[in-house]
C-alpha cells in the first residue's frame, strides 16, 4: 500500500462535540442545535466516542492498518459549539486541543504526535501512524497573535484563517438565505479582504513556522494572503477542489491553483459531494464518487501540475455517500486513480510525497 498523508479531517471536533452533547443530556439539556455531521448517535451518547475504534470515518486502528504517514487532525471552535459547552470560543479551542492530546496519548501503541516532516518519516518508519494538529478556523483566537503562539506551543503547525463566517481576521464567502425555500447557501465574496489582524497573522505564521491554509477563506482574502506572504512561502489549501469543474465558492479558481503551485504548495482534494459535482451542490444529491475526485485531480494537474495535488478528505466533517468509507478504505482511491490513467509515480505524489515535501520544507 502507498503511504497516505491526509491534510484535513474533523474527527477531533466530532469527538469533542459528542462529549458536550453527552454532558448536556445528563443535565437534561436536549434543545441545543448541532451541526449535522457532529450529531451524536444514541450509541455514542450511551457509550461515548473515542479515537481508538469507532464506526465513524476515522480511528487510530484504521490509520495504522491503512499505512498512514500522517493524518492532520483539524481543531475547529465555532460559536455554536462553544455556546453548547457553556464556554467562550477560545476556551473551547483549548478544550478540543486537550481532547486531541488525550486521545492521541491513549493510543500511543498505534499513533504518535509529530510537528515536522522529518518526524513523520521517522515515526512512520518505526511502525506508528503519525498525527499532526491543525486549526481549521482561527476565529477563537480573536486576532491575538499571542494566542496563536500558544497554539503553536500546543503543537499546531497548520492554520486556516476562517471557516464559513466572518471573524477578526477576514471573511468566508457570503451565507445567503433563499427567500423561497429558506435554505442557506454560500455565494462568492470577491470584495472583502483580510482585516488588519489577518495581515498580522500572515506575518506571524511565517515567523513562527506555521503553514497557512487558505481553504474556507474568501477570494479577496486569498489574494491578500498571496500579496502579503513572501513569494518563497509555500501556501496550502488543505481541503478544496477546482472551481472550474464544480462552481462552489469553497473551490479554487485556476489563478489560485497556479499561485499555490508556483509557491511550491499543495491543494488537497476534498471528498465532500458539494465540492465535487455541480449536481450535488444543493445537497439534494450527496454522492461522492471516485470519478469526480480523479476528474478534479486531472484538471488541477493540467492547470497547475501534478506536484501541487494532495489529499484533504474532510472525513467526519462530511455527510456524503462516498464510494469508499473512511480511512480504512482509502486505498480504493489508489485503484481509482490507476483506472483513471495516473502512473504509480503520480499516485505516490498525490497520496503523500507532495505534502511531505511541503511539510519538510516549512516545518523541518
Amino acid at each position: 500500500m502507498v503511504p497516505v498523508i491526509d491534510m484535513h479531517c474533523d474527527t477531533m471536533a466530532l469527538i469533542r462535540n459528542v462529549e458536550v452533547q453527552t454532558a448536556n443530556l445528563k443535565k437534561g439539556v436536549t434543545d441545543r442545535p448541532v451541526i449535522g455531521c457532529f450529531k451524536a448517535t444514541e450509541d455514542e451518547l450511551k457509550n461515548g466516542l473515542h479515537f481508538r475504534e469507532n464506526s465513524r470515518m476515522m480511528d487510530a486502528k484504521r490509520l495504522k492498518a491503512s499505512n498512514y504517514m500522517c493524518q492532520c487532525l483539524g481543531l475547529c471552535s465555532s460559536k455554536q459549539s462553544a455556546s453548547n459547552a457553556g464556554v467562550d470560543p477560545w476556551e473551547y479551542l483549548l478544550m478540543i486541543s486537550d481532547t486531541c492530546d488525550e486521545e492521541v496519548a491513549a493510543n500511543a501503541d498505534l499513533i504518535r504526535p509529530v510537528t515536522t516532516g522529518t518526524q513523520m518519516e521517522k515515526v512512520f518508519a518505526e511502525g506508528y501512524a503519525p498525527v499532526l494538529k491543525t486549526i481549521e478556523d482561527s476565529m477563537a483566537m480573536g486576532g491575538d497573535v499571542e494566542k496563536l503562539a500558544e497554539m503553536y506551543r500546543r503543537g499546531i503547525r497548520v492554520a486556516g484563517f476562517t471557516w464559513n463566517f466572518e471573524n477578526d481576521l477576514g471573511f468566508g464567502h457570503k451565507y445567503v438565505t433563499d427567500p423561497v425555500t429558506g435554505k442557506k447557501h454560500l455565494e462568492l465574496d470577491t470584495e472583502n479582504g483580510l482585516k488588519p489582524a489577518g495581515f498580522e497573522f500572515v506575518k506571524a505564521m511565517e515567523d513562527m513556522g506555521i503553514i497557512m491554509d487558505i481553504s474556507h477563506l474568501n477570494d479577496a482574502g486569498i489574494r491578500d494572503v498571496f500579496a502579503t506572504a513572501k513569494k518563497s512561502t509555500p501556501i496550502i489549501a488543505t481541503h478544496s477542489n477546482a472551481r472550474a469543474l464544480c462552481p462552489h465558492p469553497r473551490n479554487l479558481p485556476d489563478e489560485f491553483l497556479r499561485e499555490i503551485a508556483e509557491r511550491g504548495g499543495v491543494t488537497g482534494i476534498n471528498f465532500c459531494h458539494a465540492f465535487l459535482n455541480k449536481a450535488c451542490m444543493n445537497d439534494e444529491q450527496k454522492f461522492s464518487r471516485m470519478e469526480d475526485m480523479t476528474a478534479h485531480m486531472k484538471y488541477i494537474k493540467n492547470v497547475a501540475g501534478i506536484d501541487t495535488i494532495g489529499l484533504g478528505s474532510d472525513f467526519d466533517g462530511i455527510t456524503s455517500d462516498v464510494d469508499f468509507y473512511g480511512c480504512g478504505e482509502i486505498h480504493m482511491l489508489e485503484e481509482g486513480m490507476e483506472k483513471a490513467g495516473f502512473t504509480e509515480d503520480e499516485i505516490e505524489k498525490v497520496f503523500y510525497r507532495n505534502v511531505l515535501r511541503v511539510f519538510k520544507e516549512v516545518l523541518g
